[in-house]
């Protein structure tokens, strides 16, 4: 179990099951959500991801067409991304998270858009889109 909460401690939720797909976001979209030179991001599934306190807190923004992303009202804290045309994924700003999801990012995306101050200086790969298939280790299954 993993348990996740805003910056107010207004909103908590909690996660019976894996963070996966975890990456690190350099899109402007996830630069001006965060407020940061990338969104460090994962993925859950939406049957076990619920909310344990101030789900009515929770505000949507529409970023993108089909895709909402989910912050405290009160704070501000980025929590989850709902997507139309994937309603069982949830995507989950990692920062938020107060339990270690064990697995790590796997790349950086959207390299093309990052900020010209910030330097990349880990040895992940590095993308312009979304890869098309998974950049996880053929040993990591």
């Amino acid at each position: 179990m993993l348990r996740g909460s805003c910056l107010c401690q207004g909103v908590a939720f909690e996660i019976d099951g894996a963070v996966l797909d975890l990456l690190y976001c350099h899109c402007s979209m996830c630069r001006k959500a965060h407020g940061s030179a990338f969104r460090a991001r994962g993925k859950v599934k939406t049957s076990e991801f619920r909310w344990v306190r101030g789900e009515e807190m929770v505000r949507f923004y529409e970023s993108s067409p089909g895709q909402h992303r989910g912050f405290c009202s009160v704070c501000g804290s980025n929590l989850i991304t709902k997507f139309d045309e994937k309603p069982r994924v949830l995507g989950l700003a990692l920062g938020v998270l107060d339990d270690d999801p064990l697995n790590r990012p796997l790349c950086h995306v959207f390299v093309n858009n990052k900020a010209p101050w910030h330097e990349i200086t880990d040895s992940l790969p590095q993308f312009e889109q979304l890869p098309t298939r998974s950049v996880a280790p053929k040993d990591a299954a």
